[in-house]
């Protein structure tokens, strides 16, 4: 569901589980929705460095590992944290209403 403010809807939150990370596409792009600390988080969900998907990679705290060469990124706003990732992810702005994950995509 897209409204008129430019939120797009791309989950219900209860499917996003706690400290972990699932893969969803919203309005054709690949997006990795995050919830750390009851707070979900959006980023793209293909590393900037190997074309793996985030969303099979392991999440501790606030960062993603990458599934193929364990370079890192925080979630809260994609920069790389961990070599061999040098490229920041891009990350997308999240509320929730009603129960619903709406996103702003970036880009």
């Amino acid at each position: 569901m897209n409204n008129d403010t430019g939120w797009i809807d791309a989950s219900d939150e209860a499917d996003v589980p706690d400290d972990d990370v699932i893969g969803v596409q919203v309005a054709g792009h690949d997006i990795a929705l995050y919830k750390v600390d009851g707070s979900v988080f959006a980023t793209d969900n293909t590393c900037t460095h190997g074309q793996a998907r985030l969303c099979d990679g392991f999440l501790e705290g606030h960062e993603i590992e990458c599934p193929l060469h364990q370079g890192r990124f925080d979630i809260r706003d994609g920069s790389a944290t961990c070599a061999p990732v040098t490229e920041a992810i891009r990350c997308h702005p999240v509320r929730i209403e009603g129960g619903r994950v709406l996103l702003r995509l970036q880009g």
